[in-house]
Formats: C-alpha cells, sequence, structure tokens
C-alpha cells in the first residue's frame, strides 16, 4: 500500500491534466481503497462505497461542458403598456330599492299563450307576416308536443291505473310473464280509449270541430280541449291529494275544475291513481294468498318441504280465475271504478 501512496503523491505533484492521468489516478485510488487480501471485509467495504462516490462525482465533472462558463440570463420581452381603463359609474340603486318587480300570478303560462309567444318570436320585423324561419320553428315545437304525448297518455287519463291493476294480477297469479307485457299494455290501451271515450267525444265537440269549422283559432281550441280534461281528472282525484298540491302551490282557491291549474291537477290526479290502483292490487292478492297458505300448509303436513308451494298452486290459481270468469270481472271492476 505504501507504493501506490508514493505513486499518487508523485502524479498529484506533476499535476497531470491529461485524461488519460484521471483514469490511471482513479484505478490508483480504486487499488488503494480496495486494499490487500489481509485487510477485514469492513474496510475493503467502506472503500469500495468511497470509490463509487469519486466515480459519481467525475461523472458529473464530465457533464458540464465549462466549469467557469458562465450562463446568460433569459431573454424576457418587452411589455406593451395597457391602455387606460376608464373607470365604470356607481349603481345608484344597487340593491333594485326604486326598480318594480314583476307581479307572481304562481300561474303558468297556458298553451295559447305559449302559442302566441312562438308566433310573435317567428313574426318578421313589421310584426304582420312570418319570417322565414317561422316554419322550422313551429314543426319544432310540434314534435316536442309529440314526444311529450306518451306522458300525457299516461298522466291524465285512466291508463295508469289500469296498466298498475293488471300488473298486479299477473304477479298475485305467479306466471311470471304470462300473459306477456305486449299484450298486457295492448289491453290497458284499449281498455283506456274505452273508458276516455265520454271525455274525448266531448274534447271533440267543444275544441276538435269548432276549430275545424273555422269557429275557434288553435290556441282557443287547446285550452277548451285541457278544460274538459281537467274535468275528468278532478273527478277521480281526491280532495284531499287536490288540497295538498293546492296549498303548495299557493295558489287562490278554485272556484271550479277548470280554474285548477295544469300543473297542480295533473300530479294530484297521478297520486290518487298510484293510491286507487295499489288498493285494487292488494284486494287481488287475497285470494291467491288464500290458495298459497292452503297449499303450503298440505305440503308441510305431508313432509314435502322441500318442494316450492307455488309450483302445486299455480295451476289452482289458474283454475279459480277462469271458472270465475277473471278477466270480465276485472274488467268490470276496472271500468265501474271511474266516475
Amino acid at each position: 500500500m505504501n507504493i501506490h501512496l508514493l505513486e499518487l503523491q508523485r502524479r498529484s505533484a506533476r499535476r497531470v491534466s491529461r485524461p488519460a492521468a484521471y483514469l490511471r489516478d482513479l484505478a490508483a485510488w480504486g487499488q488503494l481503497l480496495r486494499g490487500g487480501s489481509g485487510d477485514p471485509p469492513s474496510a475493503r467495504l467502506s472503500g469500495a462505497v468511497v470509490l463509487a462516490a469519486v466515480a459519481l462525482i467525475l461523472a458529473a465533472a464530465a457533464a458540464v461542458p465549462c466549469f467557469g462558463a458562465s450562463v446568460a440570463p433569459p431573454v424576457s420581452p418587452p411589455i406593451r403598456p395597457f391602455a387606460p381603463i376608464a373607470p365604470v359609474p356607481p349603481d345608484p340603486d344597487p340593491l333594485g330599492a326604486s326598480r318594480s318587480p314583476a307581479p307572481s300570478t304562481g300561474v303558468l303560462p297556458s298553451v295559447s299563450d305559449v302559442l302566441s309567444v312562438v308566433d310573435k318570436a317567428t313574426a318578421s320585423d313589421d310584426g304582420v307576416k312570418p319570417s322565414d324561419y317561422s316554419a322550422p320553428v313551429k314543426l319544432a315545437v310540434v314534435f316536442t308536443g309529440l314526444a311529450l304525448l306518451p306522458a300525457a297518455l299516461m298522466m291524465m287519463t285512466s291508463f295508469t291505473r289500469i296498466v298498475i291493476v293488471l300488473s298486479f294480477l299477473r304477479r298475485a297469479l305467479t306466471t311470471q310473464n304470462i300473459p306477456p307485457t305486449v299484450a298486457v299494455i295492448g289491453l290497458a290501451i284499449f281498455l283506456t280509449l274505452f273508458t276516455m271515450a265520454p271525455t274525448f267525444s266531448k274534447v271533440n265537440d267543444d275544441a276538435v270541430q269548432p276549430y275545424l269549422a273555422e269557429q275557434i283559432a288553435f290556441p282557443a281550441a287547446c285550452d277548451r280541449g285541457i278544460d274538459d280534461m281537467k274535468d275528468f281528472m278532478v273527478r277521480q282525484t281526491r280532495q284531499s291529494d287536490l288540497g295538498f298540491f293546492i296549498d303548495l302551490a299557493k295558489v287562490p282557491t278554485p272556484k271550479t275544475a277548470r280554474d285548477i291549474p295544469a300543473h297542480v291537477a295533473i300530479p294530484a290526479f297521478a297520486i290518487s291513481e298510484f293510491r286507487t290502483s295499489f288498493e285494487m292490487g292488494c284486494l287481488l292478492f287475497i285470494p291467491f294468498l288464500l290458495i298459497d297458505l292452503v297449499v303450503a300448509g298440505i305440503l308441510l303436513s305431508a313432509g314435502m318441504m322441500m318442494l316450492p308451494p307455488s309450483i302445486i298452486s299455480l295451476p289452482f290459481k289458474i283454475i279459480l280465475f277462469v271458472l270465475v270468469d277473471g278477466w270480465r270481472l276485472l274488467a268490470q271492476s276496472m271500468i265501474t271504478s271511474f266516475n
């Protein structure tokens, strides 16, 4: 090891700047740090760590192109002066105390009001003849009304009550998808047409025929048709449900059924129909539930506990429903339930 120290001192005194001299110095330092074969393992490990640190320092120094070179600062673009901003005059009435608020009636616009807005919005500048885009806008309004037609069919007619009762019947019979959903919906639609025939006839007499005879305008015909539909809905709605929505809407107490706004009459009619249909469905469940209890008791007494009672009770339910002419009784009950 003394020979290696003397060699390093001699090379340091000469201050050799060539790259080969750096490599020889690194090899000499490695030979010095590795030690001899008689050195303990800890000394050899420490030498290896120091050797790795020296190698990292040399690699970092080689990565820098020039130690003494100065880095030029980034040149920022010239700043252009902004134009002076005029001050905003203060609002003399920031809280709007002197502004008169628009009176609130609590009533939504009617169909005639919506049609009048469309006509006015699509009119020309003189307000007399329609503009070029009047027809497309009116066509879009018509298509929007057709898209809302299924919701009107369900929420403003007897369809809701009928389809829910038919669904309860299929669930009580435990026949899964018999009758199929398409047949149930079809029967509900035609029973709806049957029960709504008097109301539709009244709408035809009061709104459709006068409009076709050019006795009334289209907005007036729409208002007359909606009034006839409100007469039907109010007759089927419980007074408690109707009063609940009138109180929530905070509208004046109506004197007649036609004075009730449509956005109050429709939800009141809907929840009333839900309650009535659920009551009829629960009454339908009672005889079929008794059959299930009897069959389950017989199977339990016979020791056949692993056999599902619904498999045995299904034929008895179908036989009972057919013998009592259940479809006629059900249709009669649903039709006569409408006042």
